[in-house]
């Protein structure tokens, strides 16, 4: 046998298979998506969502603080408006009494040291569940849609919130996010992280069950990516960098990680997150109940194949099985 073709001398010890990882999986890495409800004292399961569920701002001191311990290092809020007046402009969105901004300021004065970033969108929150405004004709208003999810973004980030993420797709939204936060003095007091490659994906569906948000009508696919659309996706990447983007996310995140490494590539001097969204968690969750695989055994290698990718940050439905597991 050739010299060269011999490799497995370099990876024959469990310590040296860890070398050849150029990035390791740490806790830090995970941010863990949790949905606020408008009922304060609520904890209702999301049966399509296996071990999450939705909470009012009265149990996160319960919820969180364990985690915290284990650490936990960053949410993402997710408003679930069961009580509200919806219209077609997603108005209570950002009411200074709405779950988002209770539940930033309560987690602000219970785990000071925790990272909240918040979701923006305006499809919970309207009356015909879009994520964005309308024209007469039925069409998306591209600029007061921009326009409504700044002031819902700006209205977070006076609330406290470390980050703002706008997932609407709108065009131009994050030059209008960010022109807001630097106008309002918060420019760099608010990291802004945009689902640039946000794809129209089948893997929404038990999110979509937890958050309420599924359209009243017709789909996304006038906004949200194509999933073919490998060169729309890499201009989305570039537009939003060019925009003022601080960190760039690319969602779904497992059958998009060639797109998660064009982004490496074009966004290489900014952190790059990717959202293992409900659809892979439940996927992932349902074949072990099955028998298919080893629960633990593969949620990590579908996150480490995020991190091989190139993502510094992944946002996952796992984060407190992997706070535990991360000290096995």
């Amino acid at each position: 046998m050739d010299i060269s073709s011999v490799l497995q001398g370099g990876y024959q010890h469990p310590l040296s298979r860890s070398w050849q990882a150029q990035r390791t999986l740490t806790k830090s890495m995970l941010m863990y998506p949790i949905f606020i409800t408008d009922e304060p004292d609520a904890h209702v399961e999301i049966p399509s969502l296996p071990g999450q569920a939705r909470w009012g701002v009265n149990k996160l001191e319960e919820f969180l603080g364990p985690l915290v311990q284990k650490g936990l290092r960053s949410v993402i809020l997710f408003g679930v408006p069961m009580h509200c007046q919806k219209d077609d402009r997603g108005s209570p969105a950002d009411d200074p009494n709405g779950p988002v901004i209770s539940a930033v300021r309560k987690i602000r004065t219970l785990f000071p040291d925790l990272y909240i970033a918040c979701d923006v969108c305006l499809c919970e929150y309207t009356s015909h569940g879009h994520c964005g405004v309308f024209r007469p004709d039925g069409s998306i208003d591209t600029a007061p849609s921009a326009a409504r999810i700044a002031e819902v973004a700006l209205a977070y980030a006076r609330a406290g919130a470390h980050c703002v993420a706008p997932s609407d797709m709108m065009d131009g939204r994050i030059k209008a996010i960010k022109r807001a936060l630097i106008d309002n003095g918060y420019g760099n007091r608010c990291t802004l992280m945009s689902y640039s490659a946000k794809f129209a994906s089948a893997l929404y569906g038990p999110f979509r069950d937890a958050a309420g948000s599924a359209p009243a009508f017709g789909d996304r696919k006038c906004y949200q990516l194509p999933p073919t659309a490998k060169g729309l996706a890499r201009r989305a990447i570039k537009r939003d960098v060019a925009e003022g983007a601080d960190i760039i996310m690319v969602k779904p995140a497992l059958p998009y990680l060639d797109v998660i490494q064009d982004a490496k590539q074009l966004a290489e001097d900014h952190p790059l997150a990717c959202y293992q969204v409900s659809g892979e968690y439940a996927m992932v969750v349902a074949g072990a109940r099955a028998g298919v695989y080893d629960l633990k055994t593969m949620a990590f290698e579908t996150v480490e194949s995020m991190v091989r990718a190139g993502c510094t940050l992944i946002l996952t439905y796992f984060t407190p099985e992997f706070l535990d597991w991360l000290d096995e």
